[in-house]
């Protein structure tokens, strides 16, 4: 599934046609990846990082490829604060999300996080164990200056880019960003690439169905929001693995089995029969997924809080 045209190394790299892709291995919690689209005058960048130090980092290793063609747009593909939180350091260029996302991002500031990462006890190390290697306590926020539902197409530098909305499925308001002049996808975290994706919205239908739409897409590069460079098969086994589990989970809720009970059976299944899932890195994303394919099939169900599900994630990793 990795592109064996770009080395899985931490840096910018340049996938042709103008396009090029920030990655930071190994991909976990944080880790994320970037992108950044070259015009005639003007380029967009594909999502920001996690805290201020990481961001400058990419913009430093991006500045050789826009100092022609300044950043004149920002997409954030989703309100993760690993794809927004840098937003502060990109000066004049105008931040473009969907409403969704622009709502979503008002919910988790990096100040909790910076509260969570500081927590005496079980809570902060807990969330030192994910976390621990960011910091958030000197960003400041900046939100969308432009919001868009359905699909957008905007003009960088006489290029045409289309922005579409595929949300919710990772979170509310997932965007990818498609090139067509250059066959590339920036899919966000509606892909991983070697690591397990996790359903903090879902359903998981929305997801596999924006799967099929990238698919569907005249694309050869996809770059993922986690992970290596990759092409249409990273694609199909991240729609393989979310119709694996939306099946076993829907199998389990019909029999009346509680939620994190029937992650550690479906983990028992896959590590007999699927072997390849146990490998990705964060396994105990299961734990989430499960309880989003619950949440579907309940309606009114009050699931676990934010804690509660980073516990279980860990308990299963274990």
């Amino acid at each position: 599934m990795t592109s064996p045209a770009v080395a899985y190394r931490k840096g910018a790299h340049e996938l042709g046609e103008g396009c090029l892709a920030y990655l930071q291995p190994d991909g976990g919690w944080g880790w994320s990846n970037a992108g950044l689209v070259v015009g005639d005058g003007a380029s967009l960048l594909v999502d920001t990082l996690f805290d201020l130090r990481l961001t400058a980092e990419m913009l430093e290793a991006f500045e050789r490829f826009s100092l022609g063609s300044p950043i004149r747009s920002l997409v954030n593909t989703h309100a993760n604060g690993d794809h927004c939180y840098g937003n502060q350091l990109v000066d004049g260029a105008e931040i473009i999300a969907s409403t969704a996302s622009a709502k979503e991002m008002t919910e988790v500031p990096p100040a909790m996080l910076a509260a969570l990462n500081a927590a005496p006890g079980e809570i902060g190390e807990l969330f030192r164990g994910f976390f621990g290697d960011f910091r958030f306590d000197d960003i400041v926020p900046r939100l969308p200056d432009r919001t868009f539902d359905g699909r957008l197409e905007i003009e960088v530098g006489g290029r045409v880019v289309e922005l579409i909305e595929v949300g919710p499925a990772h979170t509310r308001g997932d965007v990818v960003v498609h090139v067509p002049d250059a066959r590339t996808i920036f899919a966000g975290d509606v892909l991983f690439v070697g690591g397990t994706p996790i359903v903090w919205a879902g359903p998981l239908a929305n997801w596999i169905a924006a799967c099929d739409l990238m698919l569907g897409l005249d694309v050869e590069t996809v770059v993922p929001g986690h992970g290596p460079v990759t092409d249409k098969d990273g694609i199909v086994a991240v729609r393989d693995y979310l119709e694996f589990v939306d099946a076993a989970a829907t199998s389990r809720h019909a029999s009346g089995v509680d939620a994190f009970e029937a992650a550690r059976d479906i983990a028992r299944e896959m590590s007999m029969s699927r072997a390849d899932y146990v490998r990705w890195g964060e396994f105990g994303r299961l734990a989430v997924n499960v309880e989003a394919v619950y949440r579907s099939l309940e309606p009114s169900r009050q699931g676990p809080d934010v804690v509660e599900l980073f516990r279980r994630m860990e308990r299963l990793e274990r």
